[in-house]
């Protein structure tokens, strides 16, 4: 998608949340969703659409995990580290995933595919050890497993 075409889609969001006092968080998520984070022109964007100060919306999106600064692979992998989930050996887990992508928590593979890292809790405990991809909840999760699980994002 070119880059005009992404950034009329956001000001086609921004437009459509005009006078709506609680806009600022969708609006980040459509956002994100347009580009696959939020870059600085798009934050400078939001802040000028719904007038506000642009402080105020790097202060939203960094206070916030789910929202990315910088540039994230195509898919994120997530793995909960809620005591629920640490408990179920997590730990194992995050190490498989690490193995298995070549990269360490925190980080993006070569290919810009995968990102790997860690979040506080999923909500899903009955599902523990649990990962996310993306919007998608795995779990329970096995160190055997991460193969299976990432072949579904080939």
């Amino acid at each position: 998608m070119e880059a005009l075409d992404r950034t009329q889609r956001l000001r086609d969001v921004i437009d459509s949340y005009t006078g709506n006092e609680g806009a600022l968080l969708p609006v980040l998520q459509e956002a994100q969703s347009i580009f696959g984070y939020l870059p600085r022109d798009a934050e400078a964007l939001i802040a000028d659409g719904l007038g506000i100060p642009l402080a105020h919306v790097i202060g939203v999106r960094s206070f916030y995990a789910f929202f990315y600064g910088e540039q994230v692979g195509r898919y994120v992998v997530r793995v909960c580290k809620s005591s629920s989930c640490h408990v179920s050996r997590s730990a194992s887990i995050l190490r498989a995933f690490e193995e298995a992508l070549g990269v360490k928590a925190g980080e993006t593979t070569p290919d810009g595919k995968f990102s790997l890292e860690t979040c506080g809790c999923l909500g899903v405990c009955d599902l523990s050890p649990a990962v996310m991809i993306n919007d998608r909840i795995f779990g329970p999760v096995y160190p055997e497993d991460i193969k299976k699980v990432l072949a579904q994002f080939e």
